[in-house]
């Protein structure tokens, strides 16, 4: 966002939105008071009454400054601001505070249909904000509200509650840091040719009686080790091949049926194969 100075820029911002936005006629004063404070008859008050960092943004890391790639900036303090929107107007004999209820009925409408406060309406300061100001209504905590007017000398009024997020203010320039130096290269480049990986197509036979010798088919073997198991049985150990084929032997102790063969070389590259074992 900017300095400290962007509190007080979103509270114009906010007045502006209001002055803006809002249809009543005749035309409804917006003030920026404390509510003991005289602003006129008719009038819709912004109070703000708390401030408190953003929990979900306080432990943000180090960024790159805007338009200095070069530079580090710390996190900026990020805060929520809380505010009380009271609307005041003179009591009518017959309806009494209905005039004040129709003020704030539209200033609610306003923030309603503008959850994030448009462009137009922002000071210059807050234009290029990295965030944007959101507006979200609270729900009314009653022992909140009376803690509030309990500081005041006036008697309690309707009011509503709103909570503005996120505003960011920026740390002094003396915080920044440069940002060090990256390595581009270390030694010289040595090209060479790609890497082909083992792989293992296809076995044959895939059926026979026990203790039958089968052979694996594949591409780029010469040169690892091959491991083969029998429904976890190891059958072959680390043998470095020299091919692109190799042959295991099946064990003559199987049962009939589909036993589960997998072939694993050098740990690059392992398949699963099923081997019937007929009579």
């Amino acid at each position: 966002m900017s300095a400290s100075t962007a509190i007080g820029m979103v509270s114009e911002s906010l007045r502006n939105l209001l002055v803006g936005e809002m249809t009543l006629s005749p035309p409804v004063n917006v003030t920026i008071l404390a509510p003991d404070e005289s602003g006129g008859d008719r009038r819709i008050n912004l109070f703000l009454y708390k401030v408190q960092e953003n929990s979900s943004l306080k432990n943000l890391d180090w960024q790159v400054k805007r338009g200095e790639p070069t530079r580090l900036v710390p996190p900026p303090l990020s805060l929520n601001l809380f505010y009380l929107m009271t609307p005041y107007a003179p009591n009518d004999p017959q309806t009494g505070n209905s005039i004040a209820h129709e003020i704030l009925g539209e200033a609610m409408r306003v923030f309603y249909e503008n959850p994030f406060v448009p462009q137009d309406y922002l000071v210059d300061g807050l234009k290029d904000a990295r965030e944007r100001i959101k507006i979200i209504q609270n729900t009314p905590n009653l022992d909140e509200l009376s803690q509030v007017w309990s500081t005041f000398t006036q008697p309690f009024r309707l009011s509503i509650l709103y909570e503005i997020s996120v505003v960011q203010l920026d740390m002094l320039s003396e915080s920044e840091r440069v940002m060090a130096t990256r390595v581009r290269q270390i030694g010289v480049p040595d090209v060479r040719a790609p890497f082909n990986p083992p792989v293992v197509e296809k076995i044959e036979p895939i059926k026979g009686p026990a203790g039958i010798v089968v052979t694996f088919r594949g591409e780029n073997l010469s040169g690892w080790r091959a491991y083969v198991t029998v429904m976890g049985r190891r059958i072959l150990e680390g043998v470095e091949l020299t091919e692109d084929v190799f042959t295991v032997t099946i064990p003559d102790d199987l049962p009939q049926g589909f036993h589960e063969i997998r072939v694993d070389i050098s740990h690059l590259f392992r398949k699963t194969f099923f081997f019937e074992v007929t009579t």
